[in-house]
């Protein structure tokens, strides 16, 4: 009798702490926008295949799979966002993508996990496969999916290790609210959704963030704006993303730079612009001198260092530059994408803490297109080595896309059995 109670006494509580919630969540600038449509359902249209794409980053991943989909007969898909981003990346690619003439797809917001409100967006939608994307896990919306017999997929499935931890502490939940099938961008993330979900049919794949990757620089817009301030007689060191928590380790870098090869302009970037304050404080604390990029309007003609306070650049930056160190990697922070740089030809350097990345696998250090380092003293020692000695650039830059092409067809894969589900 407890286990047959579980589910409904948990939903009730659950509703509880949702209608609670619900006057705070009205007042907050960023859901205010969006709050009608996504407490109701009314607006919500039948469609044969349902995908949710939480921000931005799902976003993409949904219009790739939107692409790879070739389903025999007419078939309606809606895809769901959580935000405004979300919303707008799928307004655009739904605009310009092109998709097989058999889809009629829509987007539209993507409702809260009130119980009443998420099981009249299931009755309404009455999805045959629903796809989530990467690490979207509501009890909500499974349940009332397993109530309506849909066929569940967690796709480029990821699950960091802070998250496992708090989903196994559940694990009497989810145990009851698995998903069909989970395809895992890893080995480790496809063993961690199995201690959430052992019931579930888990698999890897490629991530399809190797299908998203470009291979030409940034617009020729932005990259105009770049040679304007950056001299070509300097070599250009790039601290990119830096996160709060590693800031007085990549003092110590900048340092080591500085004294070991004082003829450089090395451009800061931090990974919130709310730190430019506090980077700026630092930076003047060590006696450091230095331009913000937004206050830049010719050439920086001497060494020094460049503090970037704009937004949109990084891309653009890391073409240009002669060695990148990517952070959120010298601690356990999960790491920052450090593909970029090294796909446009740049030697790019992490630290030794990439758990968020580990999809990319460990062929990207082994054949030399990225280097992961031990610590601090490390980085600097190897981007002084890229500055003494530089790398042939167009060498590194076909090394990295031979490998991402290797890495390419998570999205082929994922809608094959997605197509296979769907027409059975």
């Amino acid at each position: 009798m407890k286990t047959c109670a579980f589910i409904p006494n948990f939903f009730k509580i659950y509703n509880i702490l949702w209608q609670a919630a619900l006057p705070f969540l009205k007042k907050n600038k960023r859901l205010a926008p969006s709050f009608q449509r996504r407490s109701t359902t009314g607006h919500l249209k039948k469609a044969d295949i349902w995908i949710q794409a939480a921000s931005a980053g799902e976003a993409f991943l949904a219009l790739s799979l939107l692409t790879a989909l070739k389903p025999k007969q007419k078939t309606k898909i809606l895809i769901t966002s959580t935000t405004s981003q979300g919303m707008e990346i799928l307004k655009s690619g739904l605009a310009n993508e092109k998709i097989n003439p058999n889809i009629d797809c829509d987007f539209d917001w993507f409702p809260f996990d009130i119980p009443s409100a998420i099981k009249g967006a299931v009755t309404r939608v009455n999805p045959r496969v629903m796809v989530l994307l990467e690490t979207e896990i509501w009890p909500g919306l499974l349940h009332y999916l397993k109530e309506n017999h849909t066929k569940i997929f967690i796709i480029n499935a990821r699950l960091s290790k802070k998250s496992a931890r708090h989903y196994k502490l559940t694990r009497f939940l989810w145990a009851r609210l698995s998903p069909d099938n989970i395809l895992a961008t890893s080995p480790l993330d496809a063993k961690r959704y199995a201690q959430v979900f052992d019931q579930a049919r888990i698999t890897t794949m490629s991530n399809i963030k190797f299908d998203l990757m470009e291979r030409g620089i940034d617009d020729d817009s932005k990259l105009t704006a770049l040679e304007k301030i950056i001299s070509k007689e300097i070599p250009l060191s790039i601290l990119a993303s830096i996160r709060r928590q590693e800031e007085t380790q990549v003092l110590a870098i900048l340092k080591q730079l500085l004294t070991k090869y004082p003829c450089q302009t090395v451009a800061i970037f931090p990974r919130h612009m709310y730190r430019i304050n506090a980077w700026k404080k630092k930076l003047n604390q060590g006696s450091f001198s230095f331009h913000l990029r937004s206050q830049l309007t010719a050439p920086v003609t001497t060494p020094g260092i460049i503090l970037w306070d704009t937004f949109g650049e990084l891309r653009s930056a890391y073409g240009i530059a002669s060695t990148v160190f990517v952070g959120g990697s010298l601690l356990p922070l999960g790491g920052q994408n450090f593909i970029e740089p090294a796909v446009l030809g740049t030697p790019a350097i992490t630290g030794p803490y990439l758990d968020d990345f580990t999809w990319v696998g460990e062929g990207i250090f082994e054949k030399g297109i990225v280097t992961k380092c031990r610590d601090s003293r490390e980085v600097a020692k190897t981007m002084v080595s890229h500055l003494e000695t530089p790398v042939d650039k167009s060498r590194l830059k076909q090394k990295a896309q031979d490998y991402i092409q290797k890495k390419q067809g998570g999205s082929e894969m994922a809608c094959q059995m997605i197509i296979e589900v769907f027409e059975q």
